[in-house]
């Protein structure tokens, strides 16, 4: 199965103990890397998810976020009572110092630090919980790089079809660009009315046919399409050795456009550059 390094996935989920909403994006990277953006309160996970990541992620950058709203019950609020009756009393001594008309309204005195306080929640729980929405996210996260990863196998296919009768075109082309090269020396040496040796004629258009010949070429081109065909067909972390063939493949189209010795050769040398480019780009988002 190919992965791509490019998705999204988002986890809802609503609880007794409140709702868990997490993102995780997957851009291509070299090397995996993690970003995770968490409540303070449930800093303490991250080297959780960091190892459930690392076990099923091998490549990419990866940000993660969480938005974590506790469930809201009547014991939510208490009241702290005798902070509110001295507050109360303070105020009192106030007014009668500077005159009425300046009495503290409820919701200022609820504003006080320490008259509300929330009772303290078992983390424990709400832990697990975060850790199993974000496994649900992560499983999201993984069918849509299959899923991705399958478009760009099938890209990458269609190209290796388009290299692979490039290169039929070469082999049948070239009798006769080499038959056409002769023909065409023939003649300017007839228009110059110059008289050759056929033995020194001869040795030279063993030269200039030693010069292009590029079965080695060929053959090197053809066999890196089947070696890039047998890495599609294994799967799994592929990237980089995908990257390493496309480097081979341009390799041996440079070689072949340096030994063009015809208009024809030299266009499909670089229809082949643009094919192996194109698949290259795209090999950089297989993980």
């Amino acid at each position: 199965m190919i992965l791509s390094m490019t998705a999204f996935a988002r986890s809802d989920q609503q609880t007794k103990l409140g709702s868990f909403s997490w993102e995780i994006r997957s851009v291509n990277s070299r090397y995996l890397e993690l970003h995770f953006r968490l409540p303070d309160s449930l800093r303490a996970i991250e080297s959780n998810l960091r190892e459930v990541l690392a076990k099923k992620l091998t490549r990419g950058k990866v940000e993660c976020s969480l938005k974590f709203t506790p469930a809201l019950t009547e014991q939510s609020l208490n009241i702290n009572e005798e902070l509110v009756h001295q507050i109360n009393q303070a105020s009192d001594q106030v007014h009668a110092l500077i005159g009425p008309g300046n009495a503290l309204d409820a919701l200022e005195i609820l504003k006080w630090p320490g008259v509300l306080s929330q009772p303290s929640l078992d983390m424990a729980p709400v832990k697990e919980l975060a850790l199993s929405v974000f496994t649900a996210g992560l499983d999201d996260l993984i069918a849509t790089r299959q899923r991705e990863g399958q478009a760009l196998g099938v890209f990458i296919e269609q190209r290796m079809q388009g290299i692979s009768e490039e290169l039929k075109k070469v082999s049948a082309l070239l009798p006769e660009i080499l038959a056409a090269q002769r023909a065409s020396l023939l003649a300017k040496l007839s228009s110059l009315k110059l008289t050759v040796d056929p033995d020194r004629f001869e040795q030279e258009m063993v030269i200039l046919l030693n010069k292009a010949d590029v079965d080695e070429e060929l053959d090197r081109l053809q066999a890196h399409l089947v070696e890039v065909s047998r890495i599609l067909q294994q799967g799994g972390p592929i990237g980089r050795r995908l990257d390493f063939m496309m480097q081979e493949l341009n390799r041996e189209a440079n070689t072949l456009s340096s030994k063009s010795i015809s208009h024809i050769t030299t266009q499909i040398a670089v229809q082949l550059k643009v094919l192996i480019e194109q698949m290259r780009e795209q090999i950089q988002n297989i993980e």
